[in-house]
Order: C-alpha cells, then structure tokens, then sequence
C-alpha cells in the first residue's frame, strides 16, 4: 500500500527557493533580472530553470507573436466583463484565458487592467472594469483566480493611477492619500490578498513625484501590509534607471538590453544597490518559475487543471451577459421572430463591428461574428434582410478583408511575405493570410535587411478606390508591376508602438472593375542599429464616402418600409485606442444624424452601440431600444441577435456612468499640466462626483451607474440586517427578491451606503456590495449580501471606522427608489 505524500511547506519550499538564488553569481542574479527577449524571462539549464513567457491580455492570450495564423480567443473588453457584475463569468472568463495560454505555451497574462474609469476621455477605458473600487476589485480578483486556476499566472497592472494615455510615459499622477488608498490602491488589493496573485505591473507614469518602478508603494502597501510574494513587472521600457533595483521592482522588461544588466552588476559592486535587494528579486522570479512549473525540483502550484472551457461559448455568454439594455418603449424588445419580414439592418459597425479594443489588446482571433452576420444566422429563412452602410466610421486604413487577397505563390488565399538579406537574396519566406503584419520580437530571421510582401487584391467593386500602406520606415510599393512611391514613412511621436497603433501611410487611388485583380508588391527595409525589434506594415484600403448625405437617404429608404430597423453605430480605432486619449464623447462621423433621419420613418428603431466606453447619444429619446454592446469579442454579432429575438436577456447593468453632454461630466481631465495630471476631484471619483454635482445643484448623468434593463421586473423586500455591529465587524444584508414578470431573468441587487451627518468628508452614498440571482416567472428567492467592514471605513494615516448610524440603501442601481435601513457601527 503506498500512501500520497504530502505537499512540502511553503516555508521549506520558500527556503529552498532562496538557497538556490543564493547559489547564483552576481551576475547570474542580475542576468534574470531583465527579460532575455520582448516577451520572456532569461533560463538557466544548469539549475533547471527555463524561461518564464509572458503575453499581452487582457481580453484574449495573444502569445509571443501577432501572427494571425496562431489565432486565439477573443473575448469581450474589459468593459463588458465589469458590466456583466458577475464574479463566477469574471472566474470562467479567467479559465479561459488561463486555457488559452497553456495551449499556447504562455506562463503569465499580462492581465487584468483595473485602473478606474476616472474620465470617459481615457483612451483605454474600454481595456479597464469600472468606475469603482469595490466592483472593479471583486471582478478583478474573480479574473486572477480563474487564470491561476490553470497554472497561469496573472498580472494585475497598471500599478498605479494610471487612468489617461496622455504623455503615459512621463507624467506625474497627483494623487492624495485618502483617494490613493480608498479608490485606486483599493481596486488592485482584493486580487493580491484575496487571489494571490503571481505578478503585478508597475505603470509608466509617477505617483507623486516618483516614477511608478521606484515608488515606495510597490513596498508598502503591496509587499508589507498585502503580502504579496510575487514578481512586479514593469510596463514595457517602464523601468528607467539602476534606482529602480533599490525599490521593490523584480523585473525589467522587455530585453536583452535595459537599463540594469552590467550597470546593475556595478552598482552592487560599489554598495549603491545591496546585495540582499538582488537575491530577494531573484527568489521571486524563481518562486514564479516553480509556480508556473519550469524550475526542476519544485512542484507547479497546479499540476493538471481540471476541467475543459468552450472559449466561443464563454465570449458569447459574457457578451451577452454584459449588454446593457438602456431604453425599452413599450417594450419592443425582445422581437418576436416570427412576426418579422422585412429587417432593415443600418450602420458602417453592423458589418465591420469592433469586437475589441486596439493597442496591446489587441489579439487575432480565427473568427469574428458582426451583428449583421449574427441576425442574418437568427432570423427566418423568410425574413429578408435589408443593410445600408448610412454613415462611414472606420478612418484610415483598413487592412483588406482576408476573403480579398489572392497569394500569387502557390495560389493560395493571402499574400507571400519574403525576407530578404542586404544583398537581396531570399532568406525566407512565409504564406500569411492578413494584411497588417507585425513583428515584435520574434517571427524576423537573423540577416533580415528587408521584407517583400506580394498580394493580388480583389476589390469589392468597381470604380475608384483608396489603398495604401501603413508603416514607420523605408518602404517601395508597386501596383500592377508600377511603382507608385519609395519614400521614409515617419513617426513624429516617437513613442512605442506608434507603428502599431497608427502608423504614417501613404495612399493612392486606384480604379478597378468589377471583380478585378490588383497585383501589390511591397518592399520595406528594416532601419539599422538597436532598438525594441516592433515592425509593423500595413496594406488596406481607406473608406471614401463621396456624398454622405446619399448614404444616410439610402438608409432611411431601407428604414421606411422595414418591421424593424437595427442601427448599430460605434467608434473606431482612432477614437478608442492604447497610446492616446479621446478628444470627446461623439460618434464620430455622420453617426446621429444617421440614426435621427431613421427614427424619424421608423418608430421601431433599435440603435445598438458598439463602442468600449461611454459614447454621447442626443437621439436616446428618440429611438425605441439602445443597447450597449461594448466591444463584444469574437462572439459579438451572435450575442447581439440572441439578445434582440429574445433567446437571451440583456444581462448587464453599467459598471460606469454614462452622461447626456460632455460639459456636464464632472471629472474629465487627461491631460496633464506641466507634467502634472492632478487628481483634484479626491474620493469623489465617477458617479461619486456626479452626486456631489447634482447635489450642489449641477447636471445628472443620462443612464447612472448600475442601471440596466431587462425583459422582466423585479421586487425587492426589506432588507434584513443587524441593528448594530462592532467596529470591524461585516454587515449581512438579506433582501427578498420576487421576479413580477412574466419569464425567467437577472436581477443584480446593490447595496449602497450613506452617512450625511458624517464627520469627515464623504461622498453621498456609495457602493458596499452587490450580488446577482435568476428567477423564474413568478418566483422569489433571498439574496444575501457581504458588506465587508472596510466598506464602512475610512483611510487617515490608517484604516479607520467612524461610529455612529450608517444608511443602508438596496436596490437595482444608484438612483432607484431604495429599500432603506440603518446600521450602527458601535
């Protein structure tokens, strides 16, 4: 009979662990200190160690290219998932990624992104959860805990108060204590006390006055007082100089080459760094390693994850969970699909939708599915499907639809990428199948001097079209064996990864017929000397709209005689983005004149918004439905239509306040001055500080936060509750729920806090807990709801707790007619 023998200690383990860093040279030490390559971690083969791979999530596991031959799953924006207000699809979302980078050879997700939704104008508000601290930290913490669930670990980042784009590498987020600790160190704390997890992301920018890789707060709060024992990463080239290995950062990257290695070897050599900072870093590292198993001796912290996740199924589910329904007049929806003949489907986003964000969330998934896919897929085979495009929104280049491009090599769908040495002779070659190409850190052959990219393109009909390339550099391109242009492509930002996110282009225009072929040949040769290995190249065709008002007539006419009209509009890559932030709140384009010129003839327009954060909309009132679908991952289209037929309820309730004009949100500022982005608005952060407005007398959002509709009603019962607890102690609340409508739904009960006679400054209520139940028709149940102590807590120079009677409030979101209660904190 043998027995199971026992897990070793994490004492034993840990001491082990820091052993084996002492075993190592100084220069061993330093040499893992900063990464081997763009995306890993240096291996030592000769104590067991491999390299540790990290990829950019958040919303997908891209691994360690952008080849869209190694497609993954992509799942809806960060946005969606806070708007889902669920902590198991939060969980499973994270088992997927978690999946996704085991099936990809990847050991840490560079995910989730809980920075606060502090301005609408944030450029990758859609990448982050929410607008506030306990929703964003309970989701966030679901999220790592799924990841790590699989034997990945997480990266919560960006560690800290970085919530604009604007000068992100240089500026100086101002930040008090009170709102550091209650609203923006609060968002991350749940997901390393609570999940644990493995890594955390230091930003670009400083947190008063000292950049973010250097700053005492990677210490305390986040090692002494939460306790974690992980790996902090930098943000790419976020580490700026040998001081940073005196605080407590572990990890450089990207590398080989960085701003520590042999300058940091020196600086412990002459006592500027000590030793003893050095082998701490290296035993995280390693403890990293054996978690994720590629250090020998040491057992992974999951072995064999159990269990096998349906990555399409989850991106459907969570989409459709997430989709916030806003408006519902006499209620139209769902659309009973059998009463439905004519369906006029309107807008540039109902065929080319934006399932995810751009930037470093950007992943390359096998399959998308557009809304106007999606209902063609749904409806009956007699309804007849109608789409007029009505207004543009894509700007720029588009890369062309794969279905476009012919291989000339071994005819084949795609193009031919060739490389190519100094003396021009062939290197090697590849048969891709997209026409935006990137390369960051791997896929480019040694003796690369440049790239030769070979494609015939089909345009999609005859007449005049605008193609060109995308790229910063030299490049040549021909059309039809004509060389058209041979010229230096610059970047005047001279920031990372502009190539990516919005490179220079030249255009020209090129007249075709109809199903003609275009034969385009491209040459670019790569810039000399070192450098971060990103090249990005681009071949696309830019949309050119030569009437618009005949576009949106077009629509109307489609309208006019429709059962129903589907208007999805949206936002574009320019507008909502890594790397910069919004200017304003529009749908860009002619977007609203689209939408009032169709809600005009038709009384049944359903507009649904395809955007990752809070868009204007000055026709809500005019239309019978708006639904918000955020960036709805690869499943989008599917998830639109179930939702609009009535096979699936909206799920979501907004994880953010939405407003009626951009003059009255009362925090916006992205932008900082001389360096200094203040964040002067304290603890009244979202719709905190639309209470405090509308309180003084000052305009309301158009939609608050937690707000949401579904296709049922529901009563909420008084509230059970302690009259009093002790200081410290957590309140339970119990709320009868009873679902008065007539199918089966969700609903997501809140609980919020006030205390106006408050002695210190607070704001007029927030929120202290939520949870979610489905009930049938006619059927009641009782939540029950944790308000954890800190909930009732206030931070000044430490936690404390005022005494005295706290409202409690219960409802649907923050500006419901509340169940009201009262607890006294003793």
């Amino acid at each position: 009979m043998t027995s199971t023998p026992r897990p070793e200690p994490l004492a034993a383990t840990d001491a082990r662990l820091r052993t084996l860093a002492e075993s190592l040279t100084l220069e061993q030490q330093v040499s893992l200190l900063t990464g081997a390559d763009v995306w890993s971690t240096r291996a030592i083969p000769e104590i067991g160690l491999g390299r540790v791979v990290l990829s950019d999530g958040p919303a997908g596991v891209r691994g360690e290219d952008f080849d869209e031959r190694h497609d993954s799953v992509s799942l809806p924006s960060g946005s969606a998932l806070g708007a889902t207000w669920s902590r198991d699809v939060a969980r499973r979302y994270g088992q997927v990624l978690g999946q996704e980078a085991r099936r990809k050879g990847v050991h840490a997700i560079l995910g989730p992104t809980i920075n606060l939704h502090r301005s609408p104008l944030g450029g990758r508000h859609f990448e982050a959860l929410s607008e506030d601290p306990l929703l964003t930290a309970s989701l966030a913490a679901a999220y790592v805990e799924g990841v790590q669930s699989m034997g990945v670990g997480a990266t919560p980042k960006h560690y800290l108060a970085n919530e604009a784009e604007t000068d992100r590498f240089t500026a100086d987020s101002v930040v008090a204590g009170r709102p550091l600790r209650e609203l923006y160190l609060a968002a991350f704390e749940e997901a390393v006390t609570a999940a644990r997890a493995w890594l955390v992301m230091s930003s670009y920018n400083s947190i008063n006055g000292t950049t973010a890789s250097e700053n005492d707060l990677l210490e305390t709060p986040l090692s002494t007082e939460w306790g974690f024992d992980g790996v902090v990463v930098s943000d790419w080239t976020a580490v700026r100089s040998v001081e940073a290995a005196n605080a407590s950062q572990d990890l450089e990257m990207p590398g080989p080459v960085g701003h520590w290695g042999p300058a940091l070897v020196a600086a412990v050599e002459d006592g500027r760094v000590p030793r003893a900072r050095i082998t701490e870093k290296v035993t995280r590292i390693l403890r990293l390693a054996a978690r994720v198993g590629v250090l020998d001796g040491f057992e992974p912290a999951v072995a064999a994850p159990a269990g096998k996740y349906d990555g399409a199924a989850l991106a459907r589910e969570a989409a459709t969970r997430g989709a916030v329904l806003l408006r519902n007049e006499g209620g139209l929806l769902p659309l009973d699909p059998a009463s439905l003949r004519r369906v006029a489907v309107i807008g540039h986003n109902a065929e080319q939708a934006r399932t995810q964000g751009g930037g470093s969330a950007t992943v390359q998934p096998r399959h998308t599915v557009s809304p106007l896919e999606g209902l063609r897929k749904a409806l009956p085979a007699d309804a007849v499907v109608h789409y007029s495009r009505g207004a543009k929104v894509a700007e720029g280049l588009q890369e062309f639809p794969r279905m476009e491009l012919h291989n000339p090599v071994g005819n084949v769908p795609g193009l031919r990428v060739t490389f190519l040495d100094a003396a021009g002779a062939e290197i090697g070659g590849e048969d891709r199948l997209a026409s935006r190409l990137v390369w960051f850190g791997a896929g480019i052959p040694e003796g690369t001097a440049a790239i030769r990219l070979d494609t015939v393109w089909t345009a999609p009909g005859a007449g005049l079209h605008t193609i060109g390339i995308g790229t910063v550099g030299r490049v040549r391109l021909s059309v039809d064996g004509a060389e058209v242009f041979d010229d230096e492509l610059t970047d005047h930002t001279n920031v990372l990864g502009a190539a990516l996110f919005d490179p220079p282009r030249r255009t020209l225009g090129v007249t075709t017929a109809a199903g003609g072929g275009v034969a385009l040949s491209a040459l670019y040769r790569l810039p000399a000397g070192p450098g971060i290995p990103l090249t990005a190249i681009l071949l696309g065709e830019e949309t050119m709209v030569a009437d618009p008002e005949a576009e949106i007539a077009e629509a109307v006419e489609n309208a006019r005689t429709a059962d129903v009209a589907v208007v999805v509009v949206g936002t574009n890559a320019a507008i909502e983005s890594e790397g910069f932030d919004r200017q304003n709140l529009d749908l860009p384009g002619r977007q609203d004149a689209l939408v009032e010129a169709v809600a005009a003839v038709n009384p049944r327009t359903v507009v649904v918004v395809n955007s990752g954060s809070p868009v204007l909309m000055p026709w809500r009132e005019k239309v019978a439905a708006v639904l918000l679908g955020w960036f709805g991952g690869q499943e989008f289209g599917d998830a639109v239509a179930h939702i609009l037929l009535g096979t699936a309820e909206p799920g979501g309730r907004l994880p953010t306040s939405w407003p009626a004009a951009l003059e009255d949100v009362p925090v916006l500022d992205t932008t900082p001055v001389d360096g200094r982005l203040v964040y002067g608005e304290g603890i009244h952060l979202g719709y905190r500080a639309w209470l405090k407005q509308q309180a003084a007398g000052g305009a309301a959002p158009a939609y608050p936060f937690g707000f949401g509709l579904g296709y049922t009603t529901f009563a909420l019962g008084a509230p059970s509750l302690p009259a009093a607890v002790d200081v410290g102690g957590d309140v339970e609340v119990s709320v009868p729920v009873t679902n008065t409508g007539s199918r089966a739904g969700r609903a997501v009960v809140q609980v919020y806090l006030a205390r106006p006679d408050s002695a210190v400054d607070r704001p007029v209520r927030w929120l202290a807990g939520y949870k979610d139940t489905v009930l049938d028709a006619g059927a009641s149940g009782t939540v029950a709801i944790r308000v954890p102590a800190r909930s009732l807590a206030h931070y000044d120079g430490g936690w404390q707790q005022e005494r005295g009677v706290f409202t409690v409030l219960v409802g649907r979101h923050l500006e419901d007619d509340f169940q009201v209660a009262e607890v006294e904190v003793r």
